[in-house]
């Protein structure tokens, strides 16, 4: 996640500090509202485990109606 935190911060211009509690808002988000499965990957690939997200493409088109 420290990656995600340095790019936010350095993309849009505000501390990391600032760019920190961003990501911790969007990831929040993003686990509440998405199925567990998925948002447990995305937990995952912040933390540097990618494994699994092959399938994270086709759940997010399920979510979006398409198969």
């Amino acid at each position: 996640m420290e990656d995600l935190v340095e790019l936010v911060s350095k993309k849009v211009g505000i501390s990391e500090q600032q760019a920190q509690q961003a990501v911790e808002i969007v990831v929040g988000f993003l686990k509440d509202k998405l199925p567990e499965p998925l948002a447990g990957q995305i937990e995952g690939a912040l933390e540097g485990n990618l494994s699994g997200l092959g399938d994270l493409g086709d759940m997010a088109g399920g979510l979006l109606g398409k198969k």
